[in-house]
C-alpha cells in the first residue's frame, strides 16, 4: 500500500513541476525567449523533456 503511495505522491509531484514549468516558459517576455531560443508554442513539450525526461 505504501508503494502504491509512494508513486501517486511522485506523479502528482511530476505534474505540479510540469505545470509549473509550462506556466512559467508560456508566460515568459518574448525578450526572454528569444536570447534563450526558445519558441513559446513549444511550452508543453519542453516542460515534459524536463520534468519526465521524455
Amino acid at each position: 500500500m505504501s508503494t502504491l503511495l509512494t508513486h501517486i505522491q511522485d506523479r502528482l509531484r511530476k505534474r505540479a513541476a510540469y505545470e509549473r514549468t509550462r506556466r512559467e516558459l508560456a508566460n515568459m517576455p518574448l525578450e526572454v525567449a528569444i536570447d534563450l531560443d526558445i519558441y513559446k508554442p513549444d511550452a508543453d513539450k519542453i516542460a515534459a523533456d524536463v520534468v519526465y525526461g521524455r
